[in-house]
């Protein structure tokens, strides 16, 4: 019997996301162990397996939020979860290709508690590594002889394209000052939420149930990623370093446009003029300025809205929910997952 069918029933999104880990890390390690040494020493090390030396470690491989969602969608609309593994694992193996990629891109220089690849192995490593786990995804997917996974597939290629349409409106954020909300909101959608909407969709194909389920569905995970982008936004300004595992007010010292700091600028109200002086200004923030950017994001309101909006798109998922799943009480596991992501302090 599979591992994930061995387990017991979640009591709560912690145990859901251990069981899913469990059952998704063996077909992670096999694909990562199928690559050429150069790119499996940096997969290894990113996810947690491996130290830079090529010494197995107990890393933290990451909460498996993506690989969770797929497998309680598939549970959600009657389908055997053990099944959907191998979509599972695609999808986390995306999700680490442009992890890989964005620690490059944004150059930061740790990740879950340790120095990122690019910092250990260098840029094009961490790209070249990166480009694998894209292809790995890809594989799985097209060699999983379930009928559902030449559509699985087509999904989720197209999510990478809409995730890269995303961080490229994200990096060019960074050099206007006239960035709307509802255009960051868009860029985050694409960004984050096409993921978790794919992620969602994928369980739901896996159960067999038709593409109207799959387009409600992957509604559903799209407004849980913008509710999950909205709390990694506040965890980026104000998060403790001893549970993110990165500085303290990272996203502020680089003056990256987070929903909050897009939110403040734009609010019109006290606070927010000086947040636009100090983005204004060249060079990384730090010490009195980072408190003070702080200040103000709050000051304008961009910490209140944000975590009211988290509030509102989670409400929106639910109503997709329900267009998939009319029945919430087969749903436990998605809405356990949900209340997850609004609620997490990393």
């Amino acid at each position: 019997m599979d591992t994930y069918a061995r387990c017991r029933e979640p009591r709560d999104a912690a145990d859901l996301l251990a069981r899913s880990r469990g059952a998704v890390d063996p077909v992670l390690r096999a694909a990562v162990d199928s690559l050429p040494g150069s790119m499996r020493r940096v997969a290894a090390y990113h996810f947690g397996w491996q130290d830079a030396e090529g010494s197995p470690t107990a890393g933290d491989a990451g909460k498996a939020i993506r690989p969770a969602l797929v497998l309680a969608a598939t549970r959600a609309l009657g389908g055997r979860p053990e099944q959907a593994v191998r979509a599972a694992a695609a999808v986390e193996l995306v999700h680490n290709f442009t992890l890989l990629h964005d620690d490059v891109i944004d150059r930061d220089a740790t990740r879950r508690h340790r120095p990122t690849a690019w910092a250990v192995f260098g840029v094009a490593d961490a790209i070249l590594a990166g480009d694998a786990l894209h292809s790995l995804a890809l594989r799985t997917l097209a060699e999983d002889p379930h009928p559902a996974g030449t559509e699985a597939a087509g999904r989720l290629a197209a999510c990478v394209v809409e995730l890269c349409d995303g961080q490229h409106a994200d990096c060019a954020f960074e050099h206007r000052a006239d960035v709307g909300l509802e255009e960051s909101l868009a860029m985050a959608e694409a960004k984050t939420g096409a993921l978790l909407g794919c992620a969602c969709a994928l369980g739901t194909l896996y159960a067999g149930a038709g593409g109207a389920a799959a387009d409600a569905m992957d509604d559903f995970g799209r407004q849980a990623g913008l509710a999950f982008q909205l709390i990694d936004d506040l965890i980026g300004i104000w998060g403790d370093p001893a549970t993110t595992g990165k500085p303290a007010g990272a996203d502020l010292s680089a003056r990256k446009k987070s929903l909050p700091v897009v939110a403040a600028l734009t609010s019109g109200r006290p606070g927010a003029a000086e947040l636009a002086g100090i983005y204004a200004a060249a060079g990384p923030l730090d010490g009195a300025e980072l408190r003070q950017a702080a200040e103000e994001v709050e000051r304008a309101g961009g910490r209140d809205w944000a975590q009211g909006e988290a509030c509102v798109r989670m409400a929106g998922a639910m109503d997709h929910l329900a267009r998939a799943v009319p029945d919430l009480a087969q749903a436990g596991e998605l809405l356990a997952l949900a209340e997850f992501v609004t609620r997490r302090t990393r």
